[in-house]
């Protein structure tokens, strides 16, 4: 082997490295967020719709603000995602704990929908080679489309449109599944981690609401 060789052989060894850190590091954060999430959604059980809406505003700022944490100081970026899963889990829980006292069997149904759902999709972003930056810039326009669609449904009357919504949402997010995998994938640096386990658990709490929907109206 000549020197050439060898430093692109430690180049490539030093790349598998770091994305393996990154890789551990955000899949570490995702499940931790995850735990503050449930923490949030238990302790926020018997607030009003009212509170809901005030902390999805609060964990929205969080979100803002670590944003610019992450470019700074990544303990801070962290603690603002730890944050941001508890009120988030404060703002979705008057949701959960409905589905929870009217029928909790869907609950554990779509937690496990959810985690197999994460599983395969996310494999597969992280396998995939081709770049989806276009597929990603497609799936905002499909969201924004899809928000208008869920606003149009609560003032007019559409047959099965809660439904409608819950399946094209699941397609939406199961392409951000993907996509948010392979930024993973390419990312390269443990600092972003923060961000893109925002992004992973922001799309695995989407899937988790559209398929609690899915399965209240078919149980």
């Amino acid at each position: 082997m000549n020197g050439t060789d060898f430093s692109s052989s430690l180049l490539q060894s030093g790349t598998a490295n770091e994305n393996s850190a990154l890789f551990g590091s955000t899949m570490e954060l995702v499940a931790l967020t995850i735990g503050f999430f449930a923490l949030g959604a238990y302790l926020g059980r018997d607030l009003s719709v009212g509170w809901g809406w005030a902390f999805y505003i609060l964990s929205f700022v969080l979100l803002i603000a670590m944003r610019f944490a992450v470019r700074a100081e990544a303990l801070t970026a962290t603690a603002l995602l730890f944050g941001f899963g508890t009120t988030i889990g404060l703002a979705t829980a008057p949701a959960v704990a409905y589905y929870a006292s009217t029928n909790p069997k869907i609950v554990w149904e779509a937690g496990g929908a959810t985690a197999l759902f994460m599983a395969g999709l996310g494999t597969v972003g992280y396998a995939v080679r081709q770049d989806l930056s276009r597929l990603a810039r497609l799936t905002f326009w499909l969201l924004l489309g899809l928000i208008f669609f869920g606003v149009v449904t609560i003032f007019t009357q559409i047959p099965n449109g809660a439904l409608i919504y819950s399946v094209v949402g699941l397609v939406i997010f199961a392409v951000l599944t993907v996509v948010d995998f392979q930024r993973l994938r390419a990312a390269g640096r443990v600092a972003s981690a923060p961000m893109i386990a925002a992004s992973i658990f922001l799309d695995a709490l989407n899937v988790f609401l559209f398929f609690l929907n899915v399965f209240n109206r078919h149980d």
